[in-house]
C-alpha cells in the first residue's frame, strides 16, 4: 500500500487520569490487530499515563498542541522537548478550535510545525473551511492559504513526516459530516496543492486524514475514497468500542 492509513483520536478537553486509564485499558485489546496506525491525542495531564499504558502496544500517543519556542515566558504553553521527554510521538497543530478560540494563525501553525519536526515529533496539521466559506465557494482558496502557510519554508525531507487533517469546521462536533464525495473532492484538491509545492510523487505519498464527525456509521464510505488515508476522530474516540470500530473499519 502506497500510504498506510492513520486513525487518530482527538480527546480535546476530556478525561481525567483515572478515566484515561480505564479507556486505554479497554482500547488496547480492541485495536491490537489494527491494520492502520493508531494514535490517541490526549490533554497534557493525561499524556504521561497514556504513554505508560501503551508501551509495548500498537497505540501511539499524541498531544493536542505544542509551542514554537524551546522554552521561555509563555505561560500555559508546552514545548516540543517537554513532549518528547514524556514519550509523545505525535502532535495536533492548527485545529480549528485553536484557530477559533485561541488566535492560531497560519504563521503560528507554521512555527509550531517546524518546532515539532525539529524535535522529532510527527505533526498532524489541520486545515478546513467554515460553513460560510463553503457556501461562498471559497473552500479551495481558504485551504490553499492554510496549506501554503503551514508548509512555508519546510524542506521536503521534513515535510514528508507531516500528516494533514482536513476538517471542515462546519462538521466538527455538529453531527454533520461531509458526504463521501465532498470529503474526497476536497482532499484530492489538497493533494494537488501539496503537489504544487513538492511535486506529484511526494503528494501521492503524503497521508491526508478526514476529520469531521467520522464515526462507526460513516467510516467505511469515507475510507473507501482513494485520497482519504484515515481520520482525526473527536467524539467517537472517547469510547473504546466506538473508536475501535473506526480503527477496524
Amino acid at each position: 500500500m502506497l500510504r498506510k492509513p492513520i486513525i487518530a483520536g482527538n480527546w480535546k478537553m476530556n478525561n481525567t487520569i483515572a478515566e484515561t486509564e480505564a479507556l486505554v485499558k479497554d482500547l488496547i485489546p480492541l485495536v491490537a490487530d489494527a491494520k492502520c496506525d493508531v494514535v490517541i491525542c490526549t490533554p497534557y495531564t493525561d499524556l504521561a499515563k497514556a504513554v505508560e499504558l501503551t508501551k509495548g502496544t500498537n497505540i501511539k500517543v499524541g498531544a493536542e498542541n505544542v509551542h514554537w519556542a524551546e522554552k521561555g515566558a509563555f505561560t500555559g504553553e508546552i514545548s516540543a522537548k517537554m513532549l518528547v521527554e514524556l514519550g509523545v510521538e505525535y502532535v495536533i497543530i492548527g485545529h480549528s478550535e485553536r484557530r477559533q478560540y485561541f488566535g492560531e494563525t497560519d504563521a503560528s501553525v507554521n512555527m509550531r510545525t517546524k518546532a515539532a519536526l525539529a524535535a522529532g515529533l510527527i505533526p498532524i496539521v489541520c486545515v478546513g473551511e467554515t460553513l460560510e466559506q463553503r457556501e461562498k465557494n471559497r473552500t479551495k482558496a481558504v485551504i490553499r492559504k492554510q496549506i501554503n502557510g503551514a508548509f512555508a519554508d519546510i524542506p521536503e525531507e521534513d515535510a514528508k513526516k507531516i500528516v494533514v487533517a482536513y476538517e471542515p469546521v462546519w462538521a466538527i462536533g455538529t453531527g454533520k459530516t461531509a458526504t463521501d464525495e465532498q470529503a474526497q473532492e476536497t482532499i484530492k484538491n489538497i493533494r494537488g496543492m501539496i503537489a504544487h509545492l513538492y511535486g506529484r510523487k511526494f503528494a501521492n505519498r503524503l497521508r491526508i486524514q478526514y476529520g469531521g464527525s467520522m464515526n462507526p456509521k460513516n467510516v467505511a464510505g469515507l475510507m473507501a475514497q482513494p485520497d482519504i488515508d484515515g481520520g482525526l476522530i473527536g467524539g467517537a474516540s472517547l469510547k473504546a468500542e466506538d473508536f475501535s470500530k473506526v480503527v477496524k473499519y
